[in-house]
């Protein structure tokens, strides 16, 4: 695993395009969420650090579930490399973790690619005018590693400050604070003949 932080991209840029597959079969766009602002979530199923927030992702799909707010996760990684991001186990997942929102399958990376993703987990809020307005991370906490593939959470329970306080204002129509923190996590797992280019080529 190569500790990761987010790619922190420029606040005002415009919700880039997707059409991903749910892990129930349905298909989502980002015309489905013009009318409303949207969370979206890089997040898979292996990763330690998306496993320390994952009730917090829970918790915090159920307490905006009749809030006038998009949500999505999207799972970037090469399932050959890491079976256990694979779609069956992405709807187990799902199911597992209570989560009300789509969890989409982005088979290309070419969804990962345009939002310049680099993590999981990492978040990007948009407006209701599909202008980035929050990026970055869920707080400050963070799991520890004690040895190779073992991690503690304990003494560190997420609570979400900084994106609920995001959200939050954004629903509002308030401004967010433009002082934000970059994420921090497992890297999104490229396939091997696709590395993520920050330039598009």
């Amino acid at each position: 695993m190569a500790l990761t932080e987010s790619s922190m991209v420029s606040l005002g840029t415009r919700l880039p395009d997707f059409r991903l597959s749910d892990t129930d079969g349905a298909y989502y766009s980002s015309e489905d969420f013009l009318d409303r602002p949207l969370l979206v979530m890089f997040i898979c199923n292996h990763c330690p650090y998306v496993k320390h927030i994952a009730n917090e992702l829970a918790l915090l799909s159920h307490d905006y579930a009749q809030a006038k707010l998009g949500m999505v996760a999207i799972q970037s990684n090469d399932i050959v490399q890491y079976p256990d991001d694979q779609p069956e186990l992405m709807l187990a997942e799902k199911e597992k973790r209570g989560y009300r929102f789509p969890y989409l399958f982005d088979a290309s990376q070419q969804v990962a690619k345009e939002f310049q993703a680099t993590c999981t987990p990492d978040f990007f809020l948009f407006d209701s005018n599909q202008r980035l307005v929050y990026r970055g991370r869920l707080d400050e906490t963070r799991p520890s590693r004690i040895a190779s593939g073992v991690y503690d959470s304990t003494g560190q329970e997420p609570h979400g400050r900084d994106l609920r306080e995001a959200v939050k204002a954004t629903i509002n129509g308030s401004s967010v604070n433009s002082h934000q923190f970059p994420s921090v996590g497992c890297n999104i797992k490229w396939k091997v003949s696709r590395t993520p280019d920050p330039l598009g080529e």
